[in-house]
């Protein structure tokens, strides 16, 4: 199912990350046009509409009737992803989606059955795959240049300065769904699947709240994956402190060999051989998965990350949780 240039979006929910997404339509004005927003704050959605001159609504579930809309980019807190997800789904729009995709096993399956049925396309925002070192690593990866995928590791932390009055929902697990390892935590968990190539299949973690009390989740996470090729996989995230200096952003051990980044940088050696180096100028990844997103409605291309990898994603992070709150190595259920 294609859709005919220019694309008509309909943005769903207009605060925070909306921002990062409009500055992504605005360099393809020719491709794309946002035709209607919604939000549930009155001053947010007039403010945005007046920068857009996109036609208003107070509730997303209007927006997804309307008929100058092809496909709807969501925005919004996680707990209301599933709702809008469905609700776009039974209106035949096509969807870009901010992570995470929901926040549940039974969430992720009415997403699913919503998808599949409407027969639209859904396309994870994981932005972090749109990196030019990520993406000639995946392709050094699945050229077989390392062999058989032994090891990956990724990290993802920094110093957040969030504070009770500016942390707003994302302070409580009924909202957020967790803590940092669900919000920020999420980005390391899918690209370490993504450089596994395989699906995972058993988690074991540790969470710890180091610095952030006044949360009611984790502002740290370590977490271990077992994938379906016996490739193991390792995170580190925090909001409670910025990774050491020198820690690579993601590292890839194979049989033949090994990369490494610091997310712009990538190196590859090769047992035996010279090592190579790739260097890449620092990207709008926000802007790249706009524009991917956009080529693949015209061309009718599968998504990078479909609901498929959305969900085996959310699947390591509820697997994870519970092997934090057991102590033991948990099945990843879903993936």
């Amino acid at each position: 199912m294609t859709v005919t240039s220019p694309v008509r979006i309909g943005l769903i929910g207009a605060g925070g990350i909306a921002g990062a997404h409009l500055a992504g339509y605005a360099r393809i004005p020719d491709r794309v046009r946002v035709t209607a927003i919604a939000d549930a704050v009155p001053e947010t959605l007039a403010r945005r509409a007046e920068e857009t001159g996109a036609r208003a609504y107070a509730d997303f579930t209007e927006l997804v009737h309307d008929p100058e809309v092809d496909a709807v980019d969501i925005c919004l807190p996680h707990h209301l992803h599933k709702a809008a997800i469905v609700a776009a789904a039974k209106a035949g729009k096509h969807i870009l989606c901010e992570k995470p995709l929901c926040l549940t096993a039974e969430e992720a399956a009415e997403v699913r059955a919503a998808v599949q049925a409407a027969g639209v396309t859904l396309m994870c925002a994981h932005n972090q795959l749109f990196m030019p070192a990520v993406a000639k690593a995946k392709e050094v990866i699945d050229s077989g240049a390392l062999g058989d995928v032994y090891e990956v590791r990724t990290t993802d932390s920094f110093y957040n300065d969030f504070d009770p009055s500016t942390m707003g929902w994302r302070a409580h697990a009924a909202t957020s769904g967790g803590g940092e390892f669900i919000d920020t935590g999420y980005h390391p968990t899918y690209l370490l699947m993504h450089l596994a190539g395989a699906r995972p299949v058993k988690a074991f973690a540790m969470m710890s709240t180091h610095r952030l009390t006044f949360m009611e989740g984790e502002d740290s996470a370590q977490v271990l994956v077992r994938f379906d090729n016996g490739s193991v996989g390792q995170l580190v995230t925090s909001w409670a402190y910025d990774a050491a200096p020198g820690t690579d952003r993601f590292s890839v051990v194979g049989e033949k060999g090994s990369l490494s980044s610091d997310g712009t940088t990538l190196r590859v050696r090769l047992r035996g051989e010279d090592e190579q180096v790739f260097e890449h100028e620092a990207v709008d990844t926000f802007a790249a998965e706009i524009v991917d997103f956009v080529d693949c409605l015209g061309s009718g291309r599968r998504p990078l990350n479909t609901e498929v990898e959305g969900i085996a994603v959310l699947g390591i992070i509820l697997a994870a949780y519970e092997s934090a709150r057991t102590g033991e190595a948990v099945d990843v259920i879903g993936a």
